[in-house]
């Protein structure tokens, strides 16, 4: 078959066939315009069926109802239909009845902002597949590196997926530095040498690696552990004041058992910014016993790290600089779209476990030539370049303007919390004479009526009203859902028996008002009054 007769084949294939315009090229933008307006129609359309914060349905009507339009959905009609679906049966971080989770908000120059990389599809493991993306996202590394107080200089990093995957790197890291240089093996090469195998720290044969965190910190680091082969009992909880703190006297007296134990401290993880109440460890307090230990620091700043774009709550972290590494999360209090996850090490030379050479992505001559590779940077292969969308939302508000929307969410939060302790019906958790929520999130529940609030009679009276209590609460964050009315979070508080379950506020969307904040909780004592009815 000829050239020409080959290429009339491909075209013959692709004659029918609708939608297979290209998002870039010269014809690109031309191709996505008419498809950008009609998602915009239907993002529209979607949230004015919706309604609210969420649809109002049961798990199981709304999995019927996106079973029916996604097998009913053809041809030029599916991207309009579909995403008007999408728009009525997601949960609007925009609003204000939306205040469960670390869920933000994007902002619209954020998202546009996504959509051109969307658009052209560079992925970071090769210049030549990001020539610009790749400097950007190196000049960007190195204003966040100085935004925790490195020395950029002397700094590296990454972006990722978020806290999860910082977690893992930050963790990985520490065990290859620490137990490597306890055991004179390379960890990533050899692996987890097994305990009792005769290496150990010291004079203390096979000392088993062990990860100190405050009992509050994310599940990821339990992840981590059984993925690098620590396994999740390496992890050792750390005692927490009633503000979900980790107490440095039960942190050092950990420490100190993990030596007499023979056992080896691999790392530190401080949380700053507890997904529950956004408490922060005592960061300073932290890094000095992990020097004295010979522990790696790691910071899980995923939340906490919105809190350096303000003066005013920067100071909350105080001895991040010291860690060893930190994770932030921009899709948190940064209002991007996700993913925007940030890794960041103190030291760029803490890296060298994680580099990589691929022949076909990063040949040695080719940066040798001055085409730099940030394959060597991170877990993944293929990544798209996150970090574009995180450099324009920086340049259009600047560190001032996002600080400005990280005050507007605190300050909410802080009124929230002021008029749950306010009400008679509801409870204030961890607050009352402790001071204000530290970040944007705050815990409190409703008290149903017979429990006779926080000073219900003890015994077994007061274990049945702490039972009741447990129920309603979670009731009523379900009748919320189901109603479409809010979306509130739950969560446990630390400990055993009942009485633990907390509704909790997490403030994003700087545009709330303190009014819309205050009808939120009016709904959730409607709907606690409900459920004690029924």
């Amino acid at each position: 078959m000829t050239t020409e007769a080959l290429g009339a084949a491909v075209e013959e294939l692709l004659r029918p066939v609708t939608g297979t315009a290209l998002s870039g090229g010269a014809g690109g933008a031309a191709a996505l315009e008419p498809l950008v307006r009609e998602v915009l129609g239907a993002l529209a359309e979607g949230a004015a069926r919706r309604g609210g914060p969420v649809a109002a349905a049961s798990p199981a009507d709304l999995a019927r109802g996106v079973a029916d339009t996604f097998g009913a959905a053809r041809g030029t009609e599916a991207l309009g239909r579909l995403t008007e679906l999408l728009a009525h049966g997601s949960a609007d971080p925009a609003d204000s009845a939306c205040a469960a989770h670390l869920h933000c908000p994007p902002l619209a120059v954020a998202v546009a902002a996504d959509l051109a990389v969307s658009a052209l599809n560079p992925s970071q493991d090769s210049w030549d597949q990001a020539p610009a993306a790749t400097v950007l996202e190196t000049l960007l590394l190195e204003e966040m590196a100085g935004l925790v107080g490195y020395d950029p200089a002397e700094a590296a990093g990454v972006l990722t997926s978020g806290g999860t995957e910082s977690n893992l790197m930050g963790l990985m890291l520490a065990r290859d530095r620490v137990l490597g240089a306890a055991t004179g093996r390379q960890i990533e090469l050899t692996g987890v040498p097994r305990a009792g195998a005769g290496v150990g720290l010291g004079s203390a044969a096979g000392a088993r690696p062990r990860i100190l965190a405050s009992a509050a910190a994310h599940f990821s680091v339990q992840r981590a552990a059984a993925l690098l082969g620590l396994g999740e009992d390496a992890v050792i909880p750390v005692a927490v004041d009633s503000q979900l703190r980790m107490k440095t006297g039960a942190l050092t007296a950990a420490l100190e058992r993990c030596v007499e134990r023979g056992q080896l401290p691999v790392a530190i993880v401080a949380t700053a910014g507890t997904t529950d109440t956004g408490a922060i460890d005592p960061l300073r307090e932290c890094a000095e016993l992990a020097a004295r230990y010979g522990a790696w620091l790691h910071v899980d700043a995923a939340y906490g790290g919105g809190a350096l774009l303000s003066d005013r709550l920067a100071p909350l972290l105080d001895g991040i600089e010291l860690a060893d590494s930190v994770s932030l999360d921009w899709h948190k209090l940064g209002w991007q779209p996700a993913a925007a996850g940030i890794f960041l090490v103190r030291k760029s030379e803490t890296y060298a476990s994680l580099a990589r050479r691929a022949v076909y992505l990063n040949p040695a001559d080719d940066e040798e030539a001055g085409y730099p590779s940030l394959l060597g940077l991170s877990l993944r292969t293929t990544r798209r370049a996150d970090a574009f969308k995180i450099a324009v939302t920086l340049r259009t508000l600047g560190r001032e303007g996002l600080g400005r929307l990280v005050d507007a969410c605190h300050e909410l939060a802080v009124a929230g919390a002021r008029a749950v302790a306010a009400h008679p019906r509801l409870e204030l958790h961890g607050q009352a004479g402790a001071g204000e929520p530290v970040l944007t999130a705050f815990l409190f529940r409703y008290v149903p009526a017979a429990s006779g609030g926080a000073g219900a009679s003890g015994g077994a009276s007061a274990d049945a009203d702490a039972v009741r209590a447990d129920e309603v609460n979670a009731a009523l964050r379900r009748r919320l859902l189901r109603e479409g009315g809010a979306v509130v979070g739950r969560t446990e508080l630390p400990g055993e028996g009942p009485g633990r379950v907390r509704l909790k506020l997490t403030l994003l969307n700087p545009h709330t008002t303190v009014r819309e904040v205050e009808r939120l909780l009016d709904a959730v004592v409607a709907a606690g009054t409900a459920e004690e009815g029924a």
